[in-house]
């Protein structure tokens, strides 16, 4: 099974691959993909959307787990941010994924047990979890494999 984590955004968008194989979990692909931020919003969801479109495309994955929106102060990034998202679900479902979409307080839940632990907990116990190896950079990338891990902690039967 080969699951595509998502962590959404237009700035940066983090993306994990992840294959359970033999009852193992494996990080296969991770990646921050950035967008130049001159461009206008349109182009960048267009460029967010098509870069999904080739990661599943190039690893055949079969779901999509991706975080629900945690609406902050600034509303118009929210919506941006939300507009993306619904461009990704697009993507996912025409290429055949099923979605699952799960809040921090569910992924920290999955991760440490506990729904309010903080970004040092949850990187902590991620580490345990899965074997990464390679050099991780942005925290967009951790929460896309963190959100990848929470579909295998809420979906054992599949």
């Amino acid at each position: 099974m080969i699951i595509l984590g998502i962590d959404p955004g237009y700035d940066r968008l983090g993306v994990a691959i992840i294959e359970k194989k033999d009852n193992k979990e494996k990080v296969i692909f991770s990646h921050t993909f950035e967008t130049d931020r001159k461009e206008e919003f349109i182009q960048r969801m267009f460029l967010v959307a098509n870069y999904v479109r080739q990661i599943i495309d190039k690893y055949n994955p079969q779901y999509l787990s991706i975080e629900k929106l945690f609406f902050n102060t600034n509303q118009k990034t929210a919506t941006n941010v939300a507009e993306v998202r619904g461009a990704i679900i697009f993507v996912a479902k025409d290429l055949g994924l099923e979605v699952f979409e799960y809040t921090p307080l569910e992924i920290k839940t999955a991760i440490t047990g506990y729904g309010r632990s903080d970004k040092k907990q949850v990187l902590f116990l991620l580490q345990k979890i899965i074997n990464i190896d390679k050099e991780i950079e942005y925290d967009d990338e951790w929460d896309a494999i963190a959100v990848a891990v929470t579909f295998l902690a809420y979906n054992q039967k599949l």
